[in-house]
């Protein structure tokens, strides 16, 4: 009898140990039915239509960091609903304490220091790209791209029309997003759709709690593969999906000749322009624009452009070239680099996806045309001076859960130049930890006169590239390992590719230790690696050993610590620098963050060919004043001796951004960027300025309604000082106006 009892326990803890281990694997990934609703709301961030009650409840129940799948320091409950135009998103986040609620009046895509919530969303449901949308407390918005193929990658540059509202309560706070079926792309023609999704919530304390609806698994390399999935859209309605972007833009460009001098006021030059962006079908995009306005408002942020042999890299902030931009990315090297594309009077491309398929094609024209000329000793950029044709294709075929294959050409042409690449890419998960990437490519090139007379370059041009990479994630270390091989005449002159002729290899690795989130360290790692690199005869061009040693604590606190050693060829003689980097910073309180990195070591002078002395300090101070008002100050000091003592030069360099944010609509900015370089001319051996200044001013004011209806009224200027002037003198100042509008039908 005791046996019999004893057997039928065991079966019935059997059953109860199953039934809850099927709990748990179902809670993992959880299914949803999206409620549809036939009403919409007032965008006033309170959920306060009835409706709402009946919305889809998604209860973000998991804390993802600091802690795996830990317990949530607060509630958050998101709601989510969809009337066959619009996806409706709502969020009650509960706060203990209001007061200590981080949030501003932003501009788009800067609130990610503040609380906030978002809907990430996989549309197609394929696990690979998708979509994020972030409100914080007041209603800024943040929007991104991202793809999980090879591990998680986000593009903050692509933008939506989409709307949104926040409120401060006494309980919390609570947001409300709007967001049309037209700003996404998914299947076409199927009546009952599944997306993944998950909502989440940053929420920045002592430390940043990340908490969401999905727990993830830190051994699990992919994230979407990890999403819940929420299931319905069966209503969603036809829709023309038509948006025409009108844009005017007038300025007046004044010129001194002389310095010093008097100004040369130039006319007033005025351009319409004409935007088009057509959803053909739900998961194909045509963009197509009439002498586009490619105008940059804002001024970039500042590189230190001293003591350096390549060319530096500008990030792509024009609207045409952003919208689909992720459908030409491949996998290893960058084969588009559309800030090439300076001067276009026509543009046009389709992106789209269908079931498995991606592609995307693209062409526009260029008034000026550059091309980038790049050795293993350096790069530079060279500038035909003509008008060039340019033409983009790439297609995607996604195989197996996670991996892809992909092919891509690109061309570039005028009357006696032109520029062809053609390439071969993907990637392969062998589970969910261990992937591989792989491209090759293939390149010719016919130089023009002018770059065979003034570069000594080949008229004719042709080579390969491959690189392969092998990466293992897990959740407590990483390894990775990758081969390159660039050919001596490898060019895409539509890409970025800043050094040829070269053969690496790559071998690293990492260490990764999880503490409890009222620890003062809350996380600490550790990564090595090695690497050492060829000339294709032979030569060996460099070998590197680096070491970094990263903790993360309380206030938002951070600090890594390293060193490099490298031995570098640099023109045939070998130099052995040794490197050491310190990068921390901190939140002593709510509104300021401040950061600090430093250099210092052994550094080859580049300009004289010799080893140096280096010392760089980089402070970066920001300061949420009120909601209204924001400060950010960037400087870095940078100085080289040589070997003996001797300076070699002196550089600082300032970037102050004031912005004052009457609403989150209305802003003013001010922009103020100094450089000055102080050279010591007796340690170089060619002839050089001492003095080399530059200055450059920006008094912006701006009206968005959202991310294409917007006005710009501004002022800029700039002005240099070099030995033969006195003083700082300004020499080109602008006046300019912007005005654009979307009308979607």
């Amino acid at each position: 009898m005791f046996m019999q009892l004893l057997k039928s326990i065991n079966i019935k803890v059997f059953f109860v140990v199953l039934t809850v281990c099927s709990f748990f694997s179902v809670a993992e990934k959880q299914q949803f039915n999206l409620a549809h609703i036939d009403k919409s709301i007032d965008i006033d961030g309170q959920l306060n239509e009835p409706h709402w009650q009946q919305a889809t409840l998604v209860a973000l129940k998991y804390q993802n960091e600091p802690n795996e799948k830990g317990t949530p320091p607060v509630k958050t409950d998101a709601y989510l609903y969809e009337d066959g135009s619009y996806l409706y998103v709502g969020f009650i986040a509960y706060d203990n304490d209001p007061s200590q609620i981080r949030a501003a009046l932003r501009d788009r895509d800067t609130l990610w220091s503040d609380d906030n919530v978002a809907i990430m969303i996989d549309t197609f449901n394929d696990e690979r790209t998708g979509y994020e949308f972030y409100v914080n407390p007041l209603g800024a918005q943040g929007d991104m791209r991202m793809t999980d193929t090879d591990g998680w990658s986000e593009d903050p540059s692509w933008n939506a029309i989409w709307d949104s509202a926040g409120q401060i309560t006494e309980q919390g706070y609570v947001v409300e997003m709007r967001i049309p079926f037209t700003a996404l792309r998914f299947p076409k023609n199927k009546a009952d759709m599944t997306w993944s999704f998950a909502a989440w919530r940053n929420y920045p304390r002592d430390v940043t709690y990340q908490m969401s609806n999905v727990g993830f698994d830190r051994d699990t390399k992919c994230s979407f593969c990890q999403f819940d999935k929420i299931t319905g859209f069966n209503a969603m309605e036809p829709s023309k999906n038509i948006q025409v972007t009108p844009t005017f833009t007038a300025l007046r460009h004044d010129v001194k000749d002389t310095l010093p001098g008097d100004w040369e006021n130039g006319d007033i030059d005025t351009e319409a322009g004409l935007d088009l962006r057509w959803g053909i079908t739900q998961d194909a995009v045509i963009n197509a624009t009439i002498n586009p306005d490619f105008s940059q408002v804002e001024a970039d942020e500042l590189e230190l452009d001293v003591n350096t042999t390549y060319s530096i890299y500008v990030a792509e902030k024009r609207p045409f070239f952003l919208d689909g931009a992720s459908y030409f990315k491949s996998s290893l090297f960058e084969l588009l680099y559309t800030r090439t594309i300076a001067e276009p009077e026509i543009g046009a491309k389709i992106t789209g996806k269908t079931n498995n398929h991606s592609y995307g094609f693209m062409y526009a024209d260029d008034e000026n045309t550059s091309v980038l000329l790049p050795t293993n000793q350096g790069s530079g950029f060279a500038n035909l001076g003509g008008k060039s044709k340019a033409s983009v294709g790439r297609y995607q075929y996604d195989i197996g859960e996670q991996g892809t294959i992909g092919v891509m050409t690109t061309h570039r042409e005028s009357a006696d130049y032109h520029n062809t690449v053609l390439s071969l890419d993907g990637s392969y998960w062998f589970n969910q930890t261990d992937s591989l990437m792989y491209q090759v490519a293939t390149a010719d090139t016919k130089n023009s006169t002018y770059l065979v007379d003034k570069y000594n370059l080949k008229q004719d041009q042709s080579d390969q590239a491959y690189k392969i990479e092998f990466t293992r994630e897990k959740r407590d270390y990483e390894l990775y390992a990758s081969y390159e091989h660039v050919g001596e005449d490898y060019r895409t002159d539509l890409g970025y590719q800043a050094k040829v002729d070269y053969k690496k290899v790559n071998l690293g690795g990492g260490q990764t230790w999880y503490l409890d989130a009222d620890n003062i360290i809350t996380e600490y790692s550790y990564e090595a690696d090695w690497d050492k690199s060829w000339a294709l005869d032979g030569r060996l061009l460099e070998e590197e050993y680096e070491a970094v040693v990263e903790l993360n604590g309380q206030l938002q606190s951070f600090l890594q610590f390293g060193l490099t050693h490298r031995n570098e060829n640099y023109y045939d003689e070998f130099y052995n620098q040794n490197i050491g980097f310190v990068y921390g910073g901190f939140n002593p309180t709510n509104d300021i963050r401040l950061t600090l990195y430093s250099e210092f070591g052994s550094k080859i002078d580049y300009s004289n060919e010799q080893l140096g002395e280096l010392l760089a300090i980089e402070p970066e101070f920001t300061w949420d004043i009120n909601d209204h008002w924001q400060v950010q100050l960037e400087h870095s000091y940078s100085r080289l001796n040589a070997q003996n003592g001797e300076r070699i030069y002196t550089a600082n360099q300032t970037d102050l951004r004031i912005y004052y944010k009457f609403n989150m609509r209305s802003m003013l900015k001010l922009v103020m960027q100094f450089e000055d370089i102080d050279r010591n001319k007796e340690a170089y051996y060619y002839a050089v300025n001492q003095t080399n200044r530059e200055l450059g001013n920006q008094l912006i004011y701006s009206y968005k309604i959202n991310a294409q209806t917007l006005f710009y009224l501004g002022y800029s200027d700039k002005g240099y000082q070099n030995d033969s002037l006195k003083s700082l003198e300004r020499n080109q100042r602008t006046f300019f106006t912007k005005l654009s509008y979307a009308w979607q039908l």
